[in-house]
Formats: structure tokens, sequence, C-alpha cells
């Protein structure tokens, strides 16, 4: 799939290929693919009316985003789809069939990547994760991840940040620390989540994309 990438990174060629990878789930070995999106058109309406429902159930929960208040579907269209958008869903296929609607079921998990600063450091890259809450405790979190190695280079990043990983969200810093990303910052009581009575800590995350470690892919691949 070549597209042109909207609000990437400043001084990198914009034209990109980016093909779907297909993967394993650690847990059951069920075959799954991740597709890539240029835009929000290139998903099922029904597909994205259910990854903002997913989302704004993050926000209510209150744990993972730093997010208050609900999105409305265009604003979560233009949170998620500013630049460009992964999914994950359970299939062999490496086509959407646009007649698929069981989303609880079939789709895994979704993350975003956009420049984290304004252009002159926009091949900096931040992303954000979101795996299905139904199909937790398959190791999607990580197969993400490991997608986001392989792409987030293609796009013309060369470091990626993350910004505010909060230290009760367990699941997500082990996958960052097995993933071989570096701490690079600590901030100290960053946010107020829900069932905490003080704020909590939150680590920032960097990893150098020109250099990516081969043997972190090894197992990506089916």
């Amino acid at each position: 799939m070549t597209r042109t990438l909207r609000n990437g990174p400043a001084f990198s060629d914009p034209s990109v290929t980016v093909e779907p990878i297909q993967f394993k789930l650690l847990k059951s070995g069920s075959i799954a693919t991740a597709f890539p999106a240029f835009s929000d058109k290139d998903l099922p309406s029904s597909l994205i009316d259910y990854m903002h429902q997913e989302f704004n159930k993050n926000i209510d929960a209150g744990l993972t985003y730093p997010h208050l208040h609900r999105m409305n579907r265009d604003e979560f269209i233009d949170y998620w789809f500013h630049s460009f958008c992964v999914v994950a869903l359970k299939t062999d296929e490496v086509v959407i069939n646009p007649e698929w609607d069981d989303w609880e079921d079939r789709f895994l998990g979704t993350f975003y990547i956009k420049p984290n600063y304004l252009p002159r450091c926009s091949h900096n890259c931040n992303a954000g994760f979101l795996v299905n809450s139904s199909q937790r405790g398959q190791g999607i979190g990580y197969r993400l991840g490991q997608v986001y190695l392989s792409w987030a280079p293609l796009l013309g990043y060369t470091y990626s940040v993350f910004n505010l990983v909060f230290v009760t969200n367990v699941g997500s810093w082990k996958i960052w620390d097995k993933l071989a990303f570096d701490r690079i910052g600590y901030l100290p009581k960053a946010a107020v989540l829900k069932g905490y009575k003080q704020p909590v800590d939150a680590i920032m995350f960097g990893k150098d994309l020109t250099n990516v470690e081969p043997a972190l892919l090894a197992d990506l691949h089916v």
C-alpha cells in the first residue's frame, strides 16, 4: 500500500510503502494481521465506531491516558487518525472485508504514530496504544509494539518518545523494557488517576529507530 503520509516528519519523503504484517498471537497461536491506515477512510465505519467506544472506556477508567473527558466521534478521529494508524485484526486475510462487523472478537488492538514535537523536531515520533478490552491476555500489546518498531522507521521517524507511561501501568512499561527502550526521564506526581489518593509518577521512554535490534522482531512474522 503506497500513500502520502499526512502530518508526518517534516524532513522526510512523505511517500511511503507499508504492507500488512501477519503474525501469531503469543498465547493462542491464532493468525492476526496488522493493517496500516493513512486516514479514517481506510477502515470500515463500524470498526472506527468500535475503536471509539474502546478508547472512551479507557478514558472512563482513568488509569492509562491523561484525558479527563470522553471524546465524541469526530474528536476521536482527529486524535487517532491525525497522521497514521495501525489496526490489528484476528484474520489471515490481507485485505479488510467491508462486510465484517464482529469487532468484539475480530478487533485486537490499534495504535497511532505521529510527531511528538513541532516540525523541526518532527522526526521524533510518539504513539498511543489500545488493546480491545475483550481480547486482553494474549500478548497483543507486545505484538503491537513490534509492529510499531517495524513501521515507524518506514514513515521517516528516527527516534521514538513516549512521554507518559504511568508507573502503575505495569503491563505497558514491561513491554517497553522488553523491547529495549531506554528510560530517558521520570516525572514525579505526573497524573491524578482514578483510585489513587496521591498523584502517580510517570516514566519517559525513548528508542533509536535507526538501529532497531533484529532480534526484537525475529519472531514477529508468520
